[in-house]
């Protein structure tokens, strides 16, 4: 049976996109509407015809259904680039639960009041032909009139024939009394003209060149090839660290180009826009812009409007960029696919991997992942035949692999070295100072302290808000990374009063003291969440790095995703088992992921490059096998205990967050919850239920949390449950307080 009503919005560029309307769907277009589809409808009590975009549907109003007003006309068959990214909302919105308002404020860009940049210009006016400009001109000089010959010279030999009025007031020095006589003489016209703000200052490098070698020539020929012949597929390209994966990225683009298309680049963090987009930028010069959350408002609506409006080729940004407006899409490339950053922590809790397969579906475009370290989950696809697998082998130009030495620090303690920076890499940090090169330190921890506890009682210090513990930082702050509650180091045990409390575990900022005090003459930079608050602060870091104004480079898992400096020939992971031990089935892929990244910054250049890996656990086949960066040893491990265990991507999974301020309230409700869903899956042996239970985070910001882990072999059973889900919790009415998410695959556990 076909749906009666729409629910359409109206003027989505506008604040107020979250209110939908419903409206009667004439027996003509039952069959030709769809989601996404851009119709006229009567709207207010002079019922003026306005544009709205069809967003859901339904069997049944709210209202009497007499009272409900019909669509006046289908606008045209083909879906606007507005409807196809209504489109792929309502497909986020089914796949991944959440709102549809929330799924279109997601991937529509909102016209706050933000104000339009305008500038004024001095133009020639229309009748100001060569026979007319030769008469005024002989009029000027016969009055001697300098100032308006300048001024008119000037508008003469630009072939726009505008110039703009700072032009005009300083560099011609044209009065406004001046301006205002020409214009009376109707020889000029003063106009204002919008402009864009910029997002971002990059320099770039005209006519730059770049020759492939052979690998990269046969993965950009296939890709290429396919796009011409207009067959779109996803592909995954498996490329070791410095292979240069880049360039190909850069030649694909470029073909896109020439075909009249458009592309979307994603990275998997802020921190690399600076050195991806003044690559892309040598090749497509201003063509090139960037969507992030660091933008304003207005830069990011500027952004949304030069991709809609065609004055840019690519787009380059975080998993945010996936939606830029283009309307000619033509390739989406994810750099770094493996990045658990491009799975959205907040709902929808949508992956912008699936999601950019699905967007590229509806616009018959292609994608590209790229990845030194493949996710589990892509190279399952790529050898089960659902994705192309491409694969690059060696490093492009004349850079090698660097070699690797790993430290087992139970013998560093042994041997009576309580540094966090083992004997042998303190003795290559000297070798690389004294040779002029440069080192990079990863440490997956911000911070000075992992936390503090009292030695006496064992109470470790824990945030009043949230259920984690305090992070000690170098200023005798104590922060919760959650809610950002600060106080003090407290001098004495806020249980027991026992003065013997103290920090345990080592952060960066513990690194970059314990390296200065090794080597005091080095110049030091730390680079992690603390230090890169400020806008453009990524940038000046790693321009600063990169031009070799410090030794070493400190920092979190930041420094480690796709930076290139040809100086860096060591790199030092100082504890390799932070993310090992981490309550996660991804442990071991997210710390051979980190490990592969990580070494693959060393040796880069024309100089031989090291890695030194420090771990409890040498033995530990995530470690083994980063350290001889053999990807294929580490999926068969992984693989193996993946489908062992029923996680994904052998089995799929589905967590169900519920969150009330109110903890006795929530155990009843998760329970209940928990029973319905056990009643809905009675007869299905595939679907394996855990919970309801709390998560190892009980309550962020005193809001209490439980979790349901819900398991099955196929994805689509776990979508109806959603569903069945929601709609079970619609229909009560005591859930005010109650607040449900839904996460599939989660790259986290709760």
């Amino acid at each position: 049976m076909l749906p009666r009503y729409a629910d359409i919005i109206i003027d989505i560029s506008h604040e107020a996109i979250d209110r939908p309307f419903q409206y009667r769907i004439p027996d003509e277009l039952q069959e030709k509407i769809q989601i996404g589809s851009m119709v006229k409808i009567p709207f207010g009590r002079g019922n003026h015809l306005r544009t709205g975009y069809v967003i859901g549907f339904s069997d049944q109003t709210e209202y009497q259904p007499e009272r409900i007003k019909k669509i006046a006309e289908l606008c045209d068959r083909s879906v606007p680039v507005e409807g196809r990214l209504l489109a792929l909302a309502a497909w986020i919105r089914e796949n991944y639960g959440s709102t549809m308002i929330n799924a279109i404020r997601m991937v529509m860009p909102v016209k706050k009041t933000i104000r339009q940049l305008t500038d004024q210009m001095v133009v020639l006016t229309d009748q100001m032909d060569a026979e007319q400009l030769a008469r005024v001109r002989e009029q000027y000089q016969k009055k001697h009139a300098q100032a308006k010959l300048r001024l008119l010279q000037a508008l003469e030999e630009v072939p726009e024939r505008y110039l703009s009025m700072d032009i005009v007031r300083q560099r011609l020095n044209i009065s406004s009394v001046t301006l205002k006589a020409m214009q009376q003489e109707k020889v000029i016209a003063v106009i204002s003209k919008e402009r864009y703000r910029t997002a971002g200052i990059y320099d770039y490098k005209e006519g730059f060149q770049i020759t492939l070698n052979k690998e990269q020539q046969i993965v950009v020929d296939e890709i290429t090839h396919d796009m011409e012949q207009g067959h779109q597929q996803t592909y995954l390209l498996h490329g070791i660290t410095g292979s240069g994966k880049t360039e190909v990225y850069v030649n694909i683009v470029k073909k896109t180009v020439e075909m009249g298309k458009q592309a979307i680049v994603l990275i998997p963090e802020i921190a690399l826009t600076y050195q991806t987009v003044r690559y892309f930028r040598n090749y497509f010069g201003d063509r090139v812009t960037i969507l992030n959350s660091r933008l304003s408002d207005g830069e990011k609506y500027d952004q949304f409007m030069r991709a809609k409006n065609g004055d840019v080729d690519v787009v380059i940004g975080p998993r945010s960029a996936l939606f830029a407006p283009f309307q000619n899409l033509g390739i989406i490339i994810i750099d770094e696919e493996h990045e658990s950053s491009y799975k959205s922590d907040y709902p929808p809790k949508y992956h912008a991997r699936e999601t950019a397969v699905k967007r590229a579906e509806l616009e018959h475009a292609s994608v590209l992942l790229g990845s030194a370290t493949p996710s589990v989950e892509s190279y399952h696809r790529a050898l089960n035949g659902t994705y192309r697998l491409l694969e690059l082998h060696e490093r492009a130009g004349s850079g090698q692999l660097a070699k690797t030495s790993i430290v087992d620090l139970r013998k560093e303690l042994k041997a009576g070295n309580r540094s966090i920076i083992s004997r042998e890499l303190a003795d290559d940090i000297a070798d690389r100072l004294a040779r002029r090169q440069q080192v990079m330190l990863f440490i997956n921890k911000r911070g000075y302290n992992s936390f503090v506890s009292c030695r006496s009682c064992g109470e470790a210090l824990k945030c009043p808000h949230c259920d984690v513990s305090l992070t000690r930082h170098g200023n005798n702050q104590m922060i919760c990374h959650y809610c950002g509650f600060q106080m003090p180091q407290p001098k004495v045990c806020p249980s027991c009063h026992s003065g013997l409390i103290g920090g345990y575990g080592t952060g960066t900022q513990k690194v970059e003291e314990e390296v200065q005090r090794l080597f005091p003459q080095a110049r030091i930079l730390r680079m992690d969440k603390d230090t890169t608050t400020a806008k453009n602060a990524h940038e000046q870091i790693l321009e600063k790095f990169g031009n070799g104004e410090a030794d070493i480079l400190v920092g979190t898992q930041m420094i480690v995703k796709g930076h290139d400096f040809a100086n860096v020939t060591l790199v030092g992971i100082i504890l390799a088992d932070l993310t090992l031990f981490q309550n996660d089935y991804r442990a071991g892929e997210r710390t051979f992921d980190l490990i592969t990244q990580a070494a693959g910054r060393a040796g880069r250049g024309e100089q031989p490059g090291k890695v030194v890996i420090q771990t409890y656990k040498p033995e530990h086949y995530a470690i083994k096998a980063a350290a001889g960066q053999d990807y294929s040893y580490f999926y068969k491990e992984e693989e193996a205990y993946r489908g062992l265990m029923k996680y994904p991507p052998e089995w799929n999974m589905m967590v169900v967050l519920m969150v009330s301020s109110d903890e006795a309230f929530l155990d009843q409700m998760a329970e209940d919850i928990c029973d319905y869903i056990r009643s809905c899956s009675v007869d299905d042996r595939n679907m394996k239920i855990i919970g309801p239970s709390a998560p190892v985070i009980a309550k962020i910001r005193d809001i209490y949390r439980r979790v349901v882990y819900i398991k099955n072999y196929r994805y689509n059973e776990l979508v109806v449950l959603k569903d069945q889900i929601e709609q079970y919790i619609s229909e009560k009415k005591e859930v005010q307080d109650l607040s449900l998410q839904f996460d599939f695959n989660p790259l986290n556990m709760y």
